[in-house]
Parts: structure tokens; sequence; C-alpha cells
């Protein structure tokens, strides 16, 4: 966990992905979901969650999400893409947003 800088991992997550999808993988596999900028790698998720919310990780899964098409009467645009991370915490520990914990 020294081995990055702890200004750039407090950048690394920029928000928890709370949706219905987001919820059921959290009870069902015990993931937590977050949005992470453009550039992050998985070590550098991995340390920010591990000392931002102090459980132990156990795997880091990301994906890049497109951005959608969207129309307004004949012009097309394009929302922008992000980042996504899957993050698996070890069996019996959890994130609570609710409460901050």
């Amino acid at each position: 966990m020294s081995a990055f800088d702890q200004e750039r991992l407090l950048q690394v997550l920029l928000a928890p992905q709370i949706s219905e999808k987001a919820t059921w993988v959290a009870d069902k596999h015990g993931q937590v979901i977050f949005r992470v900028t453009p550039d992050a790698t998985k070590p550098e998720v991995k340390a920010a969650v591990e000392a931002l919310f102090k459980v132990e990780v156990t795997s880091v899964r990301v994906l890049n999400v497109t951005g959608k098409e969207k129309r307004r009467g004949r012009i097309t645009g394009w929302r922008k893409g992000w980042k996504k991370a899957f993050v698996s915490l070890k069996s019996g520990q959890e994130i609570n947003f609710a409460t901050g914990e």
C-alpha cells in the first residue's frame, strides 16, 4: 500500500455506483461497485478501497462503460464514457454507504 502516492489514492475513487443491480451484486457476490477515474489501474483501486474503508479486498475487476448516443431532433451527440470497478471483499466484510462505515 505504501507503493502508491496517498494523494493519488484519494483521487482514484470517484463515487459508489448505487443502483438496483449494484445492490443485487453486493448481496449475492459480496462485491461493491465504484466509479473510478479512466486511468485507474486494478492495484490502485485495491489500495484505495483498503486505505479509505479499512477492509480487505480479494479481487478487482474493471469495466469501461461506453457513452450512449443521444439525439435532440436531427442533432446527435454522445455522452461521455466512464470506468467502473467491481471490488470483491473478503467474506464477512462489507461497506455500508448509508451509515458511512
